[in-house]
């Protein structure tokens, strides 16, 4: 697929993040198995198996996909568990989820809001005072979910991938990137524009602990990942590691002898992300909570609608209708609205989807390159559009 082709697609395709090139190294590869519960369409199994073929290659080292639901099943893994043993990719590994975590928080929120405890319409200011400053005094719960509020990026260390590997062990806290964000002008009156930055689901996360007495990782096992069984599922808090099984991440960057390269990016805190975007799991998991989301089992009744809800603005750099809910956000794909969230840390680039049926579920984990580039990685749009088509 030319590059133009792929940038246009990937611009219709992100449900929140993108990658991009690097050095293909030695191939290994382990065959796509379909599952055993539901066969899978002869066409789907090949328009699968030929979308993660082939590596590890330039863009990606490795992938992780399942497809679920009424329409088939199907599972497969590709490429190596590292570059320095070419191991086969281990198709259970944990992996970085990058923005996915918002569904998790989103899910939490809403539970508490059912609960009384959060009033979506209430402001974050009167939850958290002493943080939110009376420039931001009007932007509500609903807003930092919808990405609608207006409160700018945080500023962190580093202009570059390599200036940020090395700061890759630095701890952020959530209060001190809401002061640095919270310090700046708005972008926008709250309510008026749409968007896409972690710092609402920061605030958030801070709300959780607030109205619970409890930490925002507590919370969400408790609510969202013990009642799912999802063992394989944490929040690392300040932890650089993953711990236990995963496939080895890496990034091309500039290498110390002055020439580009990959360097293995698995170690790196993901402190800067927190309630935004932390998340480590696996796609077994991943696949189970995004079953039992839909199926209305994660967020009850009426503020499930929430996930589901695009906010009736335009997005500040495009110009386009908001894409973003509370927590998922919405495409068109091979003709039927496609609702799910993609993720991005450096050497990962993960999603959950779904129709909203439930017809035809999709996780990946794809071992990105590069994965915080302006295209959205060629092995994830191979993925999404295999299994749902292309953009209407």
């Amino acid at each position: 697929m030319r590059k133009s082709t792929r940038t246009l697609l990937a611009a219709a395709l992100v449900l929140g993040v993108a990658a991009g090139p690097a050095v293909a190294p030695a191939f290994a590869r382990v065959p796509a198995v379909p599952a055993a519960s539901q066969a899978p369409s002869q066409e789907l199994a090949a328009r699968m198996s030929a979308a993660v073929a082939g590596l590890p290659r330039a863009d990606a080292t490795a992938a992780l996909v399942r497809v679920g639901g009424t329409e088939g099943t199907w599972q497969g893994s590709s490429g190596v568990h590292d570059l320095e043993t070419n191991a086969p990719a281990d198709p259970s590994g944990r992996f970085r989820a990058g923005s996915v975590t918002k569904v998790f928080t989103a899910a939490t929120v809403l539970q508490l809001a059912a609960e009384g405890r959060i009033d979506l319409d209430r402001t974050a200011r009167s939850y958290l005072p002493e943080l939110i400053p009376g420039r931001y005094a009007r932007v509500t719960v609903r807003q930092l979910l919808n990405h609608t509020h207006g409160i700018p990026a945080p500023d962190f260390p580093g202009s570059t991938v390599e200036e940020w590997y090395a700061h890759r062990l630095d701890v952020h806290t959530p209060e001190g990137m809401v002061r640095s964000a919270t310090a700046k002008p708005r972008e926008f009156r709250p309510g008026t524009r749409q968007h896409y930055l972690n710092i609402g689901y920061t605030i958030a996360g801070l709300i959780v602990e607030r109205v619970t007495g409890d930490s925002f990782e507590r919370q969400v096992e408790r609510r969202v990942m013990r009642p799912l069984g999802l063992r394989d599922t944490y929040l690392p808090g300040t932890d650089a590691g993953i711990t236990g099984p995963y496939n080895h991440g890496y990034q091309t960057m500039r290498l110390d002898d002055g020439t580009t390269g990959l360097r293995d990016v698995s170690v790196w805190r993901a402190t800067d992300g927190w309630a935004a975007g932390d998340l480590v799991s696996t796609t077994a998991d991943l696949e189970r909570f995004t079953r039992e989301l839909f199926a209305g089992r994660v967020v009850r009744g009426p503020l499930l609608e929430e996930m589901f809800t695009l906010p009736r603005v335009t997005d500040v750099k495009t110009g386009a209708p908001a894409a973003y809910a509370a927590g998922l956000s919405m495409k068109r794909l091979g003709g039927r609205e496609v609702w799910g969230k993609t993720g991005g840390r450096w050497g990962y680039n993960a999603a959950v989807a779904s129709t909203r049926d439930g017809a035809r579920t999709l996780v990946y984990s794809v071992n990105s390159t590069d994965a915080k580039g302006q295209d959205m990685n060629r092995t994830a749009l191979d993925v999404m559009v295999a299994a749902y088509g292309l953009p209407d």
